[in-house]
């Protein structure tokens, strides 16, 4: 598996990267996570779609961009 890095907006403090974090530990099929705050990034491995893991950090209050 492909590690992919996405863009993360809304996240401001160390709280914010932790609630990232967590909602995309929780999508099925996330094996890996990762969160840079200072670079506003997430770093995710497993077989998951873009649109689960956008779905599932856009309910927890910020919003995922997909990679170019």
């Amino acid at each position: 598996m492909t590690d992919l890095v996405y863009r993360v907006n809304g996240m401001t403090c160390g709280g914010c990267a932790k609630h990232v974090e967590k909602a995309l530990r929780a999508v099925a099929g996330v094996t890996t996570v990762r969160v840079d705050l200072a670079q506003g990034t997430a770093t995710v491995e497993g077989a998951v779609t873009f649109e689960a893991l956008a779905t599932s950090v856009g309910a927890a209050g910020y919003e995922l961009i997909a990679p170019a």
